[in-house]
């Protein structure tokens, strides 16, 4: 589900007719011997397309009204071979309507004392024309991404690469449709938001389903589609049956498998990528949907619980943006606040992305305790270890604000044999004390979307393309 329609990249190249066809030929070849090295180096999420060169203002703004019109065209990245009159990319970068990287290199790695002269020099001057091309994306306050080094560095291409995911996510959020099932948790500050706002600023369309519209799909779906799901459950992961018979334990998991078609079957129908449930609108409902929305999640839909709509598209938003590897929904519940091993418990009532599994899940049945309905099913693991970032969006009346957190998850090292729902465990940057004051402080939710696979740089670059507030706590 996080697959999203194939992309690319224009590599456009800046010079000037000024040195004449010989050594605009030697750019162009220069232009696509880079290209082809970086498409092959195995390093790039999507290929990187060379187009003319960048030598007059029409041939520019030809060039940027193009890439706003093909939707396979995520972005530009751009490279000043030589010195690129600046005034030339006026119109075309003032046009341009998606991301832009200034990728600040140059062809060779090292000068050639021994040959140098006046024609390499006019020929090879990145660094004139980087200075040339930074002050007119600066004083047009474009907010592009500049990258330097030498483009054969590993570092460099992973920079290319990140940047890449944050421009197809970009892309990707004006596509973001959420279903919501009920409408938000009565009395809860976090959840709620300006819709409007949300799809003028970040291009996410979210629209009200009463619960009923999802109980008529579930109930259209066949017993023996649900028999094929539990036996794919069944090969995935381990079953503990606990104090419950096999019989009403099966009949309980069952009914999330019935719940996982229909909400994949409503979803797609209506073109959704994202949702939320609320546990205090279940009519006609059996269970809250927990196994379903976590098998969902893993698939890459992005999902809040209590009628979070803003998290549920921040969800699918990062879900693109790391190709759905080890990130999801989650809240903070308990703090650990021993002495030097201070920490946050992240869980959810049920809805705890697998995504984040260390190891094979296990379904296991156990009451709720909210919601007045049958025991649900859901899977439990313990979350993994790593460097992550974990982001919660607010809306304070007057404009979005995003807050981003660096944390350290770890394994947990003691048992939990009560605990009927998934864990991850992480400390807070730069320390318990401050992290969580600051977090406190500047208004983050308890709602946010995590990721061991996504940096703080890239968050920040989104937020600077749709011109978010945010705040880093690291």
């Amino acid at each position: 589900m996080t697959t999203v329609s194939d992309k690319q990249f224009w590599f456009v190249v800046g010079s000037q007719h000024l040195y004449g066809e010989v050594a605009l030929g030697e750019v162009k070849a220069h232009a696509q011997e880079m290209v082809d090295a970086l498409n092959n180096s195995g390093v790039l999420p999507y290929p990187l397309v060379l187009q003319d060169l960048a030598v007059s203002a029409d041939k520019i703004t030809t060039i940027m009204k193009e890439v706003n019109y093909r939707d396979e065209v995520a972005g530009v990245i751009t490279w000043m071979h030589t010195f690129s009159p600046a005034k030339m990319w006026i119109r075309g970068t003032k046009l341009l309507q998606k991301p832009l990287l200034h990728l600040a290199t140059q062809y060779n790695e090292s000068i050639p004392w021994a040959t140098i002269d006046m024609d390499f020099m006019n020929l090879n001057q990145a660094a004139h024309g980087d200075r040339e091309y930074g002050f007119i994306n600066a004083r047009l306050n474009k907010q592009n991404k500049v990258v330097v080094g030498y483009w054969q560095r590993p570092n460099v291409q992973k920079q290319i690469a990140e940047w890449m995911d944050v421009a197809v996510a970009y892309n990707e959020s004006f596509n973001i449709k959420v279903a919501r099932f009920g409408d938000n948790m009565r009395n809860v500050g976090v959840t709620e938001g300006d819709k409007v706002e949300a799809q003028i600023q970040f291009g996410w369309t979210v629209d009200y389903f009463g619960i009923g519209d999802l109980v008529a799909y579930v109930n259209e779906v066949t017993e023996e589609e649900i028999n094929a799901l539990f036996a794919e459950y069944a090969e995935q992961y381990d079953f503990d049956y606990g104090n419950y018979s096999k019989e009403a334990w099966e009949a309980s998991v069952k009914v999330q498998a019935g719940y996982e078609i229909a909400l994949k079957r409503f979803l797609d129908n209506g073109g959704y990528n994202a949702f939320t449930s609320n546990f205090e609108d279940l009519h006609g409902m059996k269970q809250l949907p927990g196994l379903a929305v976590q098998r969902l999640m893993a698939q890459g839909y992005g999902f809040a619980g209590e009628g979070d709509w803003k998290t549920a598209a921040l969800d699918r938003l990062l879900k693109v943006m790391a190709h759905n590897v080890n990130t999801g929904f989650m809240e903070d519940y308990t703090y650990e606040m021993a002495e030097g091993k201070e920490a946050i418990l992240q869980s959810h009532m049920l809805e705890v992305d697998p995504s984040l599994a260390s190891s094979k899940p296990k379904v296991l049945v156990s009451p709720l305790g909210i919601g007045d309905r049958e025991d649900p099913a859901r899977l439990v693991f313990d979350g993994k270890s790593g460097e992550g970032v974990v982001v919660s969006m607010a809306d304070f009346g007057t404009h979005y604000k995003l807050l981003i957190n660096e944390v350290e998850a770890f394994e947990p090292e003691v048992a939990a044999p009560n605990l009927p729902v998934a864990r991850v465990l992480w400390k807070v940057k730069p320390n318990f004390q401050d992290g969580v004051k600051a977090w406190i402080e500047n208004g983050g939710g308890h709602h946010t979307v995590v990721s061991l696979n996504l940096t703080t740089d890239q968050i920040v670059s989104y937020a600077k393309l749709v011109g978010l507030e945010y705040v880093i706590i690291k």
